[in-house]
C-alpha cells in the first residue's frame, strides 16, 4: 500500500478557524485519497467538528495547543508567545520532525513567515525566502513571486526567485524550461531600480539552467501570461497581488449592478448565463487560493484568511502537489546546477 502523504494543519489560524479548516480538509481528501492529517488546535472545538466527518477523522490524528496565534498579531509578539506552543508553530514543527509532509495555514501571514524561517532555516545560498503563488492568466496560468515574504531584494535574491519560481513551475505547470521575466516599470534594460537591472544583466549573461529568461516585463503583462514566471520583491508584489483581488471583485460587482439594472438587462442575463458562469468561475480567487514558500527546508502553504472550504481546500491540494512532484528536492537540485554554472562561467573567465 502506497504511503500516505501528510499534511499538518494549523486549524485555529485565519478569519474562521476550525469551521473553514475541517470542512475543507474533508473536501481535499475526497479528491486526494492518499492525504492523512495532523491537525493542531482546540481539541474542545476540533472533536466535535471532526466527528462529522467520519472519513477525515479516520485519517487524522489531533493535536490539542491552548494558544492560536491572532491575526493582527506582529511576528515578534507571536514569537514571543507562540513558539513551541502554538497550532501554528507546531504544524510548522510537524514538518521539520518528520511528522508531515507539508504546513497549511491561513493565520497571519508575518507571524507564519517568522515561525517558518525560524523553526524550518533557509536553504543553503538563500537569505530570503519569497511567497510564490499561481496566478491566472489570459493563457492560462503563471506564477508569481514574491507576494510578500519581505520588502526589497537584491540582485542576487531576485535570481535565486527566479531559479525557485521556475522549479515550482516546471512541478506545477509541467514546463520543462519555464520563461521568466523580471517585473520592472519597462522592458527597456536601462529603465528601473538598479538591483532589478543587475538582476537582469546576470540571468540574461548566465542564465540558469532550467529557465529561459525573457527579460522585463510590466504589470500588464502579468494577466497576460507573457510568462511563465514573474520575479519581482515582496513589496511591489503585493501590491499587484492585492490590486487584482480589488480589481477582479470591482468587475464582478460591475456586472451584477449592469445585469440587475433594467428588465431587459435582467433578461439577457438569462441568456448569457452560461458565458457570466464561465467568467465567474475563472474570476473565482478561490480556485488559486494558496502561496509556498519557497527557500526554506520543508514546505509551508499560506492559504487566504478569509478563504472559505473550498478556497481553503485548494490551498491543501496545492501542498499536496508540491509533495507528490517533489518540489523540495527539485528546488535543491536547480540551486546546486545554477551555483555549478555560476564558477563554471567564472572558471572559463579566468582561463580565457
Amino acid at each position: 500500500m502506497a504511503s500516505k502523504i501528510r499534511i499538518a494543519l494549523d486549524a485555529m489560524g485565519g478569519d474562521h478557524g476550525p469551521s473553514v479548516v475541517l470542512p475543507a480538509a474533508a473536501l481535499s481528501l475526497q479528491r486526494h485519497p492518499d492525504l492523512a492529517f495532523e491537525i493542531y488546535g482546540q481539541e474542545a472545538v476540533l472533536r466535535p467538528l471532526l466527528d462529522r466527518h467520519p472519513t477525515l477523522a479516520a485519517v487524522s490524528t489531533l493535536h490539542h495547543t491552548d494558544i492560536a496565534i491572532r491575526m493582527d498579531d506582529k511576528p515578534s509578539q507571536a514569537l514571543r508567545y507562540g513558539r513551541r506552543v502554538s497550532s501554528m508553530w507546531l504544524s510548522i514543527e510537524a514538518v521539520k520532525r518528520g511528522q508531515a509532509d507539508a504546513a497549511v495555514s491561513a493565520g497571519n501571514t508575518g507571524a507564519l513567515m517568522a515561525m517558518a524561517r525560524f523553526c524550518l532555516h533557509t536553504m543553503a545560498r538563500i537569505e530570503r525566502p519569497a511567497i510564490a503563488a499561481l496566478w491566472p492568466t489570459l493563457r492560462g496560468e503563471s506564477i508569481v513571486l514574491d507576494l510578500g515574504a519581505s520588502i526589497g531584494a537584491d540582485a542576487r535574491a531576485l535570481v535565486d526567485m527566479a531559479v525557485m519560481g521556475a522549479a515550482m513551475a516546471r512541478v506545477v505547470l509541467d514546463i520543462e524550461a519555464p520563461s521568466v521575466g523580471l517585473l520592472n516599470i519597462g522592458v527597456e534594460e536601462v529603465k528601473g531600480l538598479e538591483m532589478v537591472r543587475e538582476a537582469g544583466r546576470l540571468l540574461r549573461e548566465a542564465p540558469p539552467p532550467g529557465l529561459t529568461y525573457h527579460g522585463f516585463v510590466e504589470g500588464d503583462d502579468i494577466g497576460k501570461g507573457t510568462v511563465d514566471v514573474v520575479v519581482t520583491e515582496g513589496f511591489a508584489g503585493n501590491i499587484a497581488l492585492k490590486t487584482a483581488e480589488g480589481t477582479a471583485k470591482q468587475i464582478s460587482g460591475y456586472l451584477r449592478a449592469a445585469m440587475s439594472r433594467t428588465i431587459w438587462a435582467k433578461i439577457g442575463y438569462i441568456f448569457a448565463k452560461g458565458a457570466f458562469d464561465a467568467l465567474r468561475d475563472k474570476l473565482d480567487p478561490r480556485k488559486v487560493n494558496g502561496g509556498v514558500f519557497l527557500g526554506l527546508n520543508g514546505i509551508v502553504v499560506k492559504s487566504h484568511g478569509g478563504a472559505d472550504a473550498e478556497g481553503y481546500a485548494a490551498a491543501i491540494d496545492l501542498a499536496y502537489d508540491m509533495v507528490k512532484q517533489d518540489l523540495m528536492r527539485k528546488i535543491i537540485e536547480s540551486l546546486d546546477l545554477d551555483q555549478r554554472a555560476a564558477v563554471e562561467t567564472v572558471s572559463a573567465g579566468g582561463d580565457a
